[in-house]
């Protein structure tokens, strides 16, 4: 199923501006907010794709990969509200500030607050792809090291904020007490803490472990591209959220063939012989190689078009060709017997570039000698 346009979801032009951009979405986040929906599905659906929305638009970079390349662009495999995506935690410890003072300064509960978690770090992954597995897609299996919670790792609650995840301090001032509340420094506002461990964990109780991922490429990804697996980066410890694994892809230049877009190119050198009397001939493909034919007389310079020969497009909108481009090769050295032949068509031809009729039979000379 296609996902909607972001610029749709917050109703906005594609050349609003960042603050158009920001309050479109607080108007969105507003009306479908959980404290005024509850147990309201579509209501929570709305609401994380308005983030989804935001997440994008809202960062330059992310925003041009997104106008480039669709959705595909900036999350191919599942990306911000996709599987495993952001949940709402996630969204309001990334936007919360922008809600104000709209929901007593925080979701659920009637503005109660709710303690953070730790979100696990994302990691970063570089993948190389040949013309060939961009074409198809491909499954590519890797090996990375994360952080995982150690077996074996039980949590108490925090001793300095007894679980509360906040400091109180009073201050006495001229204009009487004053109470201050901040995040616990000793869990950063969780409520708990590592009680016990396994030695070889670190003082968060994780370790770090390799692992082989299996990442699916999909057909026509495009150089500079960042895919997102949700959740496959560090682990978060006490129940945290954990990182995403981003997937960086570079594509391989490959030997022969060009690629732009979704289109392919390919430069066709030929003899004049070929050009002059035309047939057959194969050229290189990335499933392997066609056999296209050549019309007599074909200029150099022209461009023959092979329909949806190209590239499958990433967000399933057709197809593109090959373009092969027709160049024919001059020999910068001949025998006297060539030269003799080539004279003789010269004289022929009434040094015409282009002579009314051709003689056949000196062309399959031509042929013989050239091939």
């Amino acid at each position: 199923m296609a996902k909607q346009d972001y610029y749709e979801v917050l109703g906005i032009s594609k050349g609003a501006s960042a603050d158009e951009i920001k309050k479109a979405y607080r108007k969105m986040a507003v009306k479908y907010h959980p404290d005024k929906n509850p147990d309201n599905k579509e209501a929570e659906e709305n609401f994380k794709l308005a983030a989804e929305a935001y997440e994008v638009l809202s960062n330059p970079e992310k925003r041009q990969r997104y106008d480039q390349f669709g959705h595909a662009g900036v999350g191919g495999q599942g990306g911000f509200g996709g599987q495993g995506g952001m949940n709402m935690e996630d969204i309001f410890s990334q936007f919360g500030d922008i809600f104000g003072g709209a929901f007593g300064g925080g979701f659920g509960g009637g503005g109660q607050r709710r303690q953070p978690r730790f979100k696990g770090s994302n990691l970063r992954v570089k993948v190389k792809l040949t013309l060939e597995e961009i074409a198809g897609g491909v499954e590519k299996k890797i090996k990375i090291r994360r952080s995982k919670v150690a077996p074996g790792v039980t949590y108490k609650t925090c001793t300095t904020c007894n679980g509360s995840g906040q400091v109180t301090r009073v201050a006495n001032t001229i204009l009487g007490q004053m109470r201050t509340a901040s995040a616990c420094p000793s869990c950063q506002g969780v409520g708990q803490m590592v009680d016990k461990k396994p030695k070889e964990a670190g003082p968060d109780g994780t370790i770090k472990v390799e692992e082989t991922i299996s990442i699916q490429i999909p057909s026509g990804a495009v150089d500079g591209m960042q895919l997102k697996m949700s959740g496959k980066g560090n682990e978060a410890p006490m129940n945290g959220v954990n990182g995403d694994l981003i997937i960086l892809v570079e594509e391989v230049e490959h030997e022969l063939l060009k690629r732009e877009g979704n289109n392919i190119h390919y430069d066709l050198y030929i003899s004049f012989p070929q050009a002059a009397l035309g047939g057959h001939v194969e050229i290189p493909h990335f499933n392997g190689k066609m056999r296209i034919k050549l019309d007599p007389g074909v200029q150099s310079g022209k461009i023959l078009r092979l329909r949806n020969k190209g590239i499958r497009s990433i967000e399933g909108y057709g197809t593109g060709d090959m373009l092969v481009h027709i160049n024919v090769w001059t020999p910068q050295t001949l025998s006297a017997d060539q030269k003799k032949v080539l004279e003789k068509w010269v004289e022929d031809s009434n040094f015409q570039p282009h002579p009314k009729k051709s003689d056949k039979s000196f062309f399959e000379k031509v042929k013989e000698m050239f091939s």
